[in-house]
């Protein structure tokens, strides 16, 4: 491998640096090839002819003097000094120059090395334009980092009055539903042997209760977004689903003026589902069929057994669907193409709440259609249930209440005379007052079993007076219900302690407010624990 190196005299030569040799007073003793190449010279007319400060420009000899010789005898070295030499045609050439200074014999000599200065002064200039874009970029970063911070402040507080507008909406929603509710249990209970509301009844308050589930979803606005609605599931036979949807859509059906077939199994279909939930299904797929069906269509709408799941089944002879929408038909706002009319349009949710309630059931839906104008076809599939329908299911022996003395307290007078009402009708000994004072005063005048008090009330909330009526000599053995519209679960732990039994939020379940008091009106005893807390609390 030694033969491949050049020869020392080569090597010096060709170096890829300026070499110099000089005497102290500059005198040039040698050069080589490279340093004559790059200031225009021949060896032979620098050797002893020139000294390196005379290679220099004006300023440059003046720094020597200055400061490279007087170092040079100080230290015996010099590093990467920048200077400028004139070429012969007397261009300036930047250099980097380091000397050292060694003893040769009996005098000392200087030996320089020479690079050109102006590929490095590229390279810093490039280096410094890379340090400032990358500072730029780190400002940038921080800048972006900062605006996200404030973003996601701005976001989490939007977020915190998001749920406070849900809850305060929710609560105000739920105060005039619960008068309407109420009224709803007296016109029951007055209806007896009325022909006339026996069909209307039922509608009135299956879309009551559909309302009252909707306003409840509101406080669990953040659980339907994450894909977690709760489902209020009992063992349900699907052909009650059928003909309540259908009665639902009756008005649509007649007005579009189409046909709706139905067919029903003889046997039971049992599902454990949500009953107000998959009427909504239902209501969806027969309402898109009468949307989309010209006028005088028909539609056919049926339960039955399906390989051993129950399927119900929507279909008509409308406007089809395209082969290249079907896949996409449940997604999140999907329209079909072309663009509908916009009457007959909407905002392309529908479909995917009713795959989305369908799976949090543990079925499935798919959509059929032979193309455009060959009409459309809903299959929805749900596993039977494992436990049938008691007989006693469906309805309940009314349990008697009678003579129960209960006291209404709220401010909102129809509600409270409408619940007046509606107890009176039960059996019960009832008392509607608007305020607290007067409440606590019908502690010793009508000497209540049990008491509704609304929480917003305008001289006390309903937490103080539940912590004034236990303290009261009679106070311990009165069964307390927190009847509002506040029902989120820090709502029922403020009324657990402050002494409330149950917590039942607007508007009030009847059959609820019966097993209550039906509770009261059999195991109330004389004597009951004064203190609050011991008090069996269930949230209904």
């Amino acid at each position: 491998m030694a033969d491949a190196c050049p020869p020392d005299d080569a090597f010096y030569e060709h170096a890829a640096c300026g070499l110099l040799v000089a005497e102290t007073d500059g005198l040039i003793r040698r050069a080589n090839a490279t340093i004559c190449r790059w200031l225009g010279y021949e060896a032979d007319e620098l050797i002893g002819k020139v000294r390196v400060q005379d290679l220099l420009t004006v300023g440059g000899r003046l720094f020597h003097q200055t400061h490279i010789n007087p170092i040079l005898q100080l230290q015996g070295s010099v590093a990467e000094v920048q200077v400028e030499m004139r070429h012969r045609d007397q261009t300036r050439i930047s250099l980097l120059i380091n000397i050292v200074r060694r003893r040769h014999g009996d005098s000392h000599l200087d030996e320089l090395a020479l690079l050109v200065g102006e590929d490095r002064r590229a390279y810093e200039r490039e280096l410094l334009k890379a340090r400032q874009t990358a500072e730029a970029a780190l400002e940038a970063r921080h800048g972006a980092e900062a605006k996200l911070h404030e973003m996601n402040e701005q976001l989490s507080l939007a977020d915190r009055r998001k749920d406070e507008f849900i809850a305060t909406l929710s609560h105000e929603l739920r105060n005039p539903l619960a008068p309407m509710h109420s009224a709803l249990e007296v016109m029951k209970l007055r209806s007896s042997g009325n022909a006339a509301l026996e069909p209307v009844l039922p509608v009135f308050e299956r879309q009551l209760k559909h309302i009252t589930h909707l306003v409840d979803d509101l406080m669990e606005i953040s659980r339907i977004t994450e894909g977690r609605m709760a489902l209020r599931c009992a063992p349900l036979d699907l052909g009650t689903v059928v003909r309540a949807a259908a009665a639902d859509v009756a008005a649509l059906i007649d007005a579009s003026g189409h046909t709706l077939s139905i067919s029903l199994p003889p046997q039971a279909l049992v599902v454990d589902g949500d009953a107000t939930r998959l009427t909504q299904v239902v209501v969806n797929l027969l309402t898109n069929a009468a949307k989309y069906t010209p006028r005088a269509g028909r539609i056919w709408l049926e339960a039955a057994r399906h390989e051993g799941q129950a399927q119900i089944t929507v279909r008509d002879d409308g406007i089809g669907i395209p082969q290249q929408s079907l896949a996409s038909i449940f997604d999140m706002f999907s329209q079909l193409e072309p663009a509908l009319d916009r009457s007959q349009g909407g905002l392309g949710i529908g479909l995917a709440l009713v795959k989305g309630i369908v799976m949090l059931h543990g079925g499935d839906i798919c959509a059929v259609s032979e193309g455009v104008g060959r009409g459309s076809e809903f299959r929805l599939r749900l596993p039977l249930s494992a436990a049938g329908i008691g007989a006693d299911a469906s309805a309940s022996a009314p349990v008697s209440v009678e003579a129960l003395r209960v006291l209404v307290v709220d401010d909102n007078a129809d509600a409270a005379d409408t619940l007046v009402m509606a107890l009176e009708l039960l059996g019960c000994e009832a008392k509607a007052v608007y305020n607290a004072l007067d409440g606590l005063a019908q502690l010793a005048e009508f000497r209540p079993q049990a008491a509704l008090l609304d929480i917003g009330l305008p001289d006390m909330n309903g937490y103080e007076m539940a912590r004034r009526v236990r303290a009261a000599d009679s106070g311990a053995a009165i069964t307390l219900i927190a009847a509002t519209g506040w029902g989120q679960s820090s709502d029922k732990e403020r009324a657990r302690e402050a002494g409330f039994d149950h917590h039942l939020t607007k508007p009030i379940d009847f059959d609820q407010l019966q097993t209550i008091l039906t509770l009261v009106k059999q195991f109330q005893s004389p004597v009951v624990p004064k203190s609050g807390t011991d008090h069996h609390f269930r949230i209904f």
